[in-house]
């Protein structure tokens, strides 16, 4: 079996609430979206999807998928896209970082995999663990009681999970915490979620001022070493996330005893390759994960489903449900949430059936 085309589509995926704001003043409303389709030779077809969060959170923007995929593409043909290791190796020999670019790739070919063996992803990625696994809800910064609002709309809904988007002025964030964790209910988590906001002043100031308050912090401040201090003088669980994106990383904070959790993001790491070689380490070192994304339609939630949903479930805090904040479906057969949780595809490979037609296929970018 070898890889003899790849095709990238682009989609607009707007959001049901109209628009997502997180710390330093940034937002988006629109989501541009990159779904990537690798065929072979025997005629399979695997699907991988990036969508970064906008260009100001990581270091990923949805043109620099496009073009990256279109400058590793001539190399991969030819390729078995079964060999994982192998490929991901070729893809590290002709392009040097960018893992966002690989990870649809990536995808694409554990899709191909996946209908190959006749298996679901989930079976290929260890095994699948009980009936369906819980899933967050991200909640985009507002004034306090409209949070508080929000969190209860979304328990209505079945969530029992909430992350908090913080990392705003300090008082502004007391406040939101402190009204959010006033009316949770038993047996829920809350987050608060600084994505790097914070200053090590101003991340103490909040982390002091909530220390009686049932919630975990997630990446304070910018940096591994920021966070770290902030850890050494706080009881509350603490987790990385956009500090974290190698094996390495993961290691040094064990060691280091930095962090309570992490939260492992498929494009970050440059796939689900290499993402389920973090997860496994995680597994082995008994920290607690999050399983998701930065951001996605359907192609991504279903990648994110078989990989979630094939971790052990006392290790896994919980996971995401991308398409279901967008209006724009983009693939047939995804997994959809039900009562704040969700299950991977019991169909072979990422178990997606099409394409919609909300995909535009970028003609120029095709190899073959």
């Amino acid at each position: 079996m070898k890889i003899d085309r790849i095709e990238v589509y682009r989609a607009n995926l707007p959001l049901h609430e109209g628009s997502y704001h997180w710390s330093g003043g940034k937002s988006v409303s629109i989501f541009d979206s990159t779904v990537i389709a690798v065929s072979t030779d025997d005629g399979l077809t695997g699907y991988g999807e990036v969508c970064p969060l906008g260009p100001a959170y990581l270091p990923a923007y949805a043109r620099g998928v496009r073009t990256g995929v279109a400058e590793l593409g001539p190399s991969l043909l030819g390729c078995d896209p079964r060999e994982l290791d192998k490929l991901n190796l070729q893809m590290d020999r002709v392009l040097k970082g960018h893992p966002y670019v690989k990870s649809g790739i990536d995808i694409a070919c554990w899709d191909i995999l996946g209908q190959a063996c006749g298996l679901p992803l989930c079976q290929l990625l260890g095994g699948r663990y009980g009936e369906d696994y819980p899933l967050y809800r991200a909640i985009s910064q507002e004034a306090p009681e409209a949070m508080a609002e929000r969190v209860a709309e979304r328990r209505a809904e079945g969530y029992s999970r909430f992350q908090l988007k913080v990392g705003g002025r300090p008082e502004e964030d007391i406040a939101r915490i402190k009204a959010v964790s006033e009316r949770l209910m038993k047996g829920e988590l809350l987050i608060a979620d600084a994505n790097t906001g914070w200053s090590m002043f101003d991340a103490m100031r909040v982390v002091n001022a909530v220390s009686r308050t049932a919630v975990s912090i997630e990446q304070p401040c910018l940096s591994y070493e920021e966070c770290r201090s902030v850890r050494e003088h706080t009881g509350l669980p603490l987790i990385l996330d956009e500090c974290i994106d190698s094996l390495e990383q993961i290691l040094r904070g064990r060691n280091d005893r930095a962090m309570d959790a992490v939260n492992l993001k498929i494009s970050k790491f440059g796939g689900l390759t290499r993402t389920r070689q973090a997860r496994d380490l995680c597994v082995k070192l008994g920290l607690a994960m999050i399983v998701e994304d930065s951001w996605g339609g359907d192609v991504a939630t279903a990648a994110i489903a078989h990989l979630a949903h094939s971790t052990p479930s006392e290790l896994l805090l919980a996971s995401t449900d991308f398409n279901s904040y967008v209006t724009v479906a983009t693939a047939e057969g995804a997994p959809q949430r039900e009562q704040g949780r969700m299950k991977a595809s019991d169909r072979p490979g990422l178990g997606l059936t099409s394409l919609t037609d909300a995909l535009v296929r970028m003609d120029e970018l095709t190899v073959a």
